[in-house]
């Protein structure tokens, strides 16, 4: 691990993010990432990403567990900067009441408006788009897989890309390709008018969508245009997954499968071209697969219900919780050798910033089970302190903050397309 910079308001910037237990691009670079496992299977997932899409198959994923406060947002940060440095689109998506995991069309809106491109700053999708070279064989392998009939999406993202391709002379309609491929509504005559005047629309025939279809169609397209524009792939980051446990029962279900999905673990829904890695506290099976009796109520409920569609959901469900229960790679603790190494570093880090020399604080032999950003914040607010009333005697008290798993109505919402969104037609094809 190595300082930033000697940069002043780069080690600020830092600095900040740190105190506030946020991390950034900066402190990420400043820390590096103790957490050689996982780093070591992450960079596995990137080496098989070019064998899986010839494979046709999904990168089975990565779930990560520790405690709160033990750095799985840091963990993320950091594979964001491996997986961009290696040439792969990526994007950070954290669970929350406006992206519930249970709703892919949210995720979906969500990756895309966090996505990064490596080298470029502007709108991923955009950016994406403008790096399509025609004739290049990556693009050619983008429009034979889109035309073929098992490629899994329907004929409505074979047009828009031929559309794309030809209609040069339109900027309007090319624009509203790109936000379709955003995530926005695109109305089927407006693609059929444009397959009409490049003499196309016999070509293709486009139907509705179902909304869930239609949202899972965006992941399987948008991994296989970002690499028909070159780059390796696209890397899932999916911070915060604690919050399903504060989701209804059936809202829970749902998202158990969406994490079997993410986790490669759904035979027949595949992302070749898409690589996950989800984070998780590590007290989840306890408290919600066990305690709360998801492992054994979910499935059951969702069957209950009778139809086919909800017993394919249970069985989803059912390998979700399993990565949860067995597969969850567990954040490494720190020791007294990292505690003391993480310690020299911010000490340079902190005097770059502020420009003096900070002294040696005594913290790190209390509570070696306290978590690393406990040890970190502890370190920086002390130095704080003492960089600003000098001399004085600093003693800083810390109380625990812990995760709830309690159901929560204000997370309680219907789907996009209704309660039963798997047999409504998506606006934007109808």
């Amino acid at each position: 691990m190595t300082v930033v910079s000697g940069d002043r308001t780069v080690n600020r910037r830092a600095i900040e993010a740190l105190r506030n237990g946020v991390p950034n691009g900066d402190a990420v670079r400043v820390l590096g990432c103790d957490q050689p496992e996982v780093e070591s299977r992450f960079r596995a997932q990137l080496a098989e990403m070019d064998a899986s899409v010839g494979e046709e198959r999904h990168v089975p994923g990565l779930l990560i567990s520790g405690d709160f406060g033990t750095g799985k947002s840091h963990v993320l940060e950091y594979l964001e900067h491996v997986a961009l440095a290696e040439n792969f689109v990526t994007s950070r998506i954290v669970i929350s009441k406006e992206t519930p995991l249970y709703e892919p069309a949210k995720v979906y809106r969500a990756a895309v408006q966090s996505a990064q491109v490596p080298g470029r700053s502007g709108m991923a999708i955009h950016e994406i788009a403008l790096s399509l070279r025609q004739d290049s064989p990556s693009y050619a392998a983008l429009y034979m897989w889109a035309n073929r009939p098992d490629s899994g999406v329907a004929p409505l993202f074979p047009a828009t890309l031929l559309l794309h391709e030809r209609l040069n002379n339109d900027p309007e309609l090319t624009e509203h390709v790109r936000n379709f491929w955003a995530g926005e509504s695109l109305p089927v005559k407006r693609v059929r008018d444009g397959l009409r005047q490049i003499g196309e629309l016999a070509a293709f025939s486009i139907r509705t969508v179902k909304a869930r279809e239609l949202a899972e169609q965006r992941f399987t397209f948008t991994a296989q245009l970002i690499r028909g524009a070159g780059y390796r792939g696209w890397v899932l980051l999916i911070d915060e997954l604690e919050l399903v446990g504060r989701y209804s029962l059936l809202q829970r279900g749902k998202s158990y499968a969406e994490l079997a999905r993410w986790m490669g673990r759904i035979e027949d829904l595949q992302h070749p071209g898409l690589a996950a890695v989800a984070a998780v506290t590590d007290d989840f099976d306890l408290a919600v697969l066990q305690q709360k009796g998801d492992r054994d109520y979910v499935g059951a409920k969702l069957r209950d219900r009778g139809t086919d569609e909800f017993m394919a959901l249970a069985a989803r469900a059912e390998a979700g919780m399993r990565v949860i229960e067995r597969d969850a790679l567990s954040l490494e603790p720190p020791t007294v050798a990292s505690l003391e190494s993480t310690q020299r570093l911010l000490r340079d880090v902190h005097g770059h910033a502020y420009g003096w020399s900070p002294p040696d604080v005594q913290t790190l032999g209390v509570a070696m089970r306290r978590a690393m950003r406990s040890h970190v914040r502890r370190l920086i607010n002390e130095w704080d302190l003492l960089r600003l009333y000098p001399g004085v005697s600093v003693e800083t008290e810390e109380q625990e903050l812990r995760p709830t798993y309690a159901e929560d109505e204000a997370l309680e919402q219907p789907t996009e397309s209704g309660d039963n969104e798997e047999d409504a037609p998506v606006n934007s094809v109808s």
